[in-house]
Parts: structure tokens; C-alpha cells; sequence
């Protein structure tokens, strides 16, 4: 699970050097690459970010300090820091209920669950951080916030991969990111669609089980 993370950022590094350069005659190509090669190669990438988050979900279930970070490190790519939160302390309180943007609903198309997914985790995951950090006496604005401080690092990767390569490659970048983060919500459109938990006499849902999954 850790080497997957340096074989994750040399491949997107490797990426931007090739959506930049004007000479690949190394490589046996006439010039640099073609517009369409460089979408086929930012699909490429965002595959690798996509298998990214799923690195970022086993680590982000660790209990050990320095893994919960790696997850955020995983995350950075695809732009998606917020899943470290949305998805331990919302999806899984709320899996298979009509209050988790991450379950689809019975009838609903990917392409309309894909757009309500992705705004519904990142508002998910922001409410749920501020409500921890107003009950730490804490700021919502601050270095405290988990949501700020894992989209800080995606910012921080874009800035240093922008200033070395150029701002030619800002297309692709924001290609492989929405590829990536669009994977994991194809397998959250699988994996729950149109499954529901029942709530009980106490109003309360039941107990998640394999038949909601």
C-alpha cells in the first residue's frame, strides 16, 4: 500500500513532462505529443489517481497518524481530499439511506448520481468537519480543518507541477483529476445502487449489512 504512492506521483510528474515537451525524439516521436495523445495519456493518469483513492480508503481506515496522512497525499491528485472525510464519518454512518449522496438511488442514471455524488460529498464532508471543529472550540477556517488542510495539498501539487511544466498542461490535470475521482463514484453507483435500509420501530435504520452492499 505505501509503494503505491511514489509509483503514483512519479507517473503523473512522468505525465506533465510529456504533456510539455516540444521534443520526444527519445521516445521515437516526431516533436511532442498530439492533442489527442495527451488526453489518452491524462485518462491514463486518471486511472492511476482513480486506483489512488482507493489507496487513500485503506489508509484513511488506519488508526496509525502517519497512514491517515499518507490517504490525504493519495488524494491530492485526483483533488478529492474531502473523501478522507465524507467517506469514514458520512457514507459509512449513512450507507444505503436516502441521506448519503453516495448511494444511487433505484432508477437513477450514473450520470445523474455522478454530479448529485460529488456535491453532496463535498457539502457532506464540510459539515461534518465544521460541526467537529465547533465542538473542539476550534476555527473552521484553520490548519485544524481536515477538508482545508488535504485540499491544501492538492494546491500545493498543482502550484510546484504548474511553475516546473508550464500552464499548457492545466487541462490535462484537471482531465486526470475528474477521470480519477469518476471512477470512485462508478463503483459507489455500483455498489449501493437502489439498495435501502429499513428504519425500525425506534425510527432508527437498521444495522448496515452485506444485503445493502
Amino acid at each position: 500500500t505505501y509503494l503505491y504512492l511514489p509509483f503514483q506521483f512519479a507517473s503523473l510528474v512522468f505525465a506533465c513532462y510529456l504533456w510539455s515537451a516540444d521534443d520526444l525524439s527519445w521516445l521515437g516521436i516526431d516533436g511532442g505529443l498530439g492533442v489527442m495523445s495527451k488526453i489518452g495519456l491524462a485518462i491514463s493518469v486518471g486511472v492511476v489517481a482513480g486506483i489512488g483513492i482507493n489507496t487513500a480508503h485503506e489508509l484513511g481506515h488506519k488508526k496509525i497518524e502517519f497512514e491517515r496522512r499518507l490517504s490525504k497525499w493519495a488524494l491530492a491528485p485526483s483533488f478529492y481530499g474531502h473523501f478522507y472525510i465524507e467517506h469514514n464519518r458520512g457514507h459509512h454512518v449513512r450507507v444505503a439511506t436516502p441521506e448519503d449522496p453516495a448511494s444511487a438511488r433505484f432508477g437513477e442514471s450514473f450520470w445523474r448520481f455522478l454530479p448529485r455524488s460529488v456535491v453532496g460529498s463535498l457539502r457532506s464532508a464540510w459539515r461534518l468537519e465544521r460541526a467537529r471543529l465547533e465542538r473542539l472550540d476550534k476555527p473552521v477556517w484553520s490548519v485544524h480543518n481536515d477538508v482545508l488542510n488535504a485540499w491544501a495539498i492538492s494546491v500545493a501539487l498543482y502550484a510546484v507541477l504548474l511553475g516546473v511544466f508550464g500552464l499548457s498542461i492545466a487541462p490535462y490535470l484537471v482531465i486526470q483529476a475528474v477521470f480519477g475521482f469518476s471512477l470512485l463514484e462508478a463503483v459507489n453507483y455500483l455498489e449501493h445502487y437502489g439498495l435501502l435500509r429499513q428504519k425500525t420501530a425506534k425510527g432508527r435504520y437498521e444495522r448496515c449489512s452485506p444485503a445493502h452492499s
